[in-house]
């Protein structure tokens, strides 16, 4: 592939700016329903996209024809589509010479992981749900990029990921488990569908609450909802350019408790080790202790702006921004041991990482997770959706009654503000979307007020 970017950069020819981005994406899936295996698909594609600037004009393509009339003919359709566009006034220049950070994480045994493998994992799942109905996928993906441009900069990596997504489903009522990882060995069905099936049992029967402000404990699946949402219109570059985040850097925005960082690097963190401009992997630090420390740039952005890319350039950045594809909330400490008593068999749907939460709780909801989230306003981030896959009551420390879906309008990061976290969990939970192309890393939270506005059918 390193081949491929200079013999792009060669057709280009001097006086030219010029990037070259090739990557290798291999993806298998192995998808389930009514508990069985209906469909086992793979691909794999390579792809070679060209950025390049000339007279003051900057245009991009793409192929996945990589002979060399396949890459001619990208290099000249960019030519020419740069001849027809705009003066670009806000080019910000090409990523210099700059050495990786780090290699990235790579399992080969995930790149290479056999449909048998997906298909174990899958049995295990559904075994685990003790004969309940269950429906998901086991999807398994690796990558390889490289990166030259005309300044210089050289650079190669690799990545790879597992991530299962599955639910059980009893007497209408659905269960989930969600597990996202950079090594096979690390997600077991058996133990992701006993908790899907467990969560699914104790759903039945479920009461309805009035809707108002209730104290919750969000699982890891809901708080990755929360990071989704911070990643695409708080800390993206473009959108703190244009006055459109609520982040205010040097401001205490949050409680004390969060910290938020995006590490692709890091222990839990997955991509390669850098972004589509060529520009270096790093951590970098978002919320320290409850202050707004940074948001995330490209070239672009970060020249607007009047810092340093971060290295957070994706394909399509001009439209959507720089956004932090790697997040992690940092966990806290447990405030103290959960009960063992588990009236009725319902503590059994607390998630191990959740329950010492729970059991600080004197009135309030569990919810699983959050889904059908949709922006009211980016400035503030007032997010509308709706709980699934579980919610119950906790009383005094105990799960004691499922309850039915709830309609929520809530400010996430008033939800997050100083005085408002109640305790941030020990365990970290990495959960995948829905592409493979971000991840977020998150413990349960404990918030003082969730505000919901009415039933989910209502």
């Amino acid at each position: 592939m390193r081949d491929i970017a200079h013999r792009v950069l060669s057709m280009v020819g001097p006086g030219v700016e010029a990037e070259v981005f090739v990557g290798h994406t291999a993806l298998a899936l192995t998808r389930f329903a009514n508990s069985f295996i209906h469909q086992n698909v793979a691909d794999a594609t390579t792809s070679v996209r060209l950025r390049l600037h000339a007279d003051g004009r900057t245009a991009s393509g793409s192929t996945t024809v990589t002979t060399d009339d396949g890459l001619a003919g990208l290099v000249l359709r960019t030519r020419e589509a740069a001849r027809l566009v705009p003066p670009d006034a806000g080019w910000p220049g090409l990523t210099p010479p700059a050495p990786l950070a780090g290699e990235g994480n790579w399992d080969e045994a995930t790149a290479q992981a056999s449909p048998d493998a997906r298909a174990d994992r899958v049995r295990a799942f559904v075994d685990a749900a003790g004969g309940l109905e269950t429906a998901g996928y086991c999807r398994t993906m690796h990558v390889a990029g490289a990166f030259a441009n005309s300044a210089g900069q050289s650079v190669t990596g690799r990545t790879a990921e597992v991530a299962m997504d599955a639910i059980a489903r009893f007497d209408g009522a659905d269960g989930l488990a969600r597990l996202a990882s950079g090594r096979l060995s690390e997600v077991d069905g058996a133990v992701l569908g006993a908790r899907a099936a467990a969560k699914a049992r104790a759903s039945t029967g479920a009461v309805e609450l009035p809707p108002g402000r209730y104290e919750v404990v969000l699982e890891a699946p809901a708080v990755a909802d929360l990071l989704q949402n911070f990643a695409l219109y708080g800390f993206n570059g473009k959108s703190f350019n244009e006055r459109r985040s609520f982040a205010e850097p040097g401001a205490e925005q949050f409680d004390s408790a969060i910290t938020l960082v995006d590490d692709t690097l890091g222990a839990s963190g997955l991509g390669l080790p850098f972004d589509a401009e060529g520009t270096p992997k790093r951590r970098v630090a978002l919320v320290s202790a409850g202050v707004t420390e940074a948001v995330t740039h490209d070239r672009r952005t970060a020249a607007e702006a009047g810092v340093e890319s971060t290295g957070h350039a994706i394909p399509g950045g001009g439209a959507f921004g720089a956004m932090p594809v790697s997040m992690r909330l940092e966990p806290g400490a447990a405030r103290r041991e959960p009960s063992t008593h588990e009236p009725d068999g319902l503590g059994a749907v607390v998630d191990p990482a959740a329950a010492p939460l729970v059991a600080s709780v004197e009135r309030g909801l569990l919810v699983t997770d959050l889904w059908y989230t949709r922006v009211l306003d980016p400035k503030s981030l007032v997010v509308t959706g709706l709980t699934r896959n579980g919610v119950w009551l906790i009383e005094d420390g105990e799960i004691t009654t499922p309850v039915r879906n709830f309609r929520f309008t809530q400010s996430y990061p008033q939800a997050l503000a100083a005085g408002a976290v109640l305790g941030v969990g020990a365990d970290l939970t990495t959960v995948p979307d829905g592409w493979g192309a971000a991840w977020r890393t998150a413990p349960a939270l404990h918030l003082a007020s969730w505000n919901f506005t009415g039933g989910a059918s209502g």
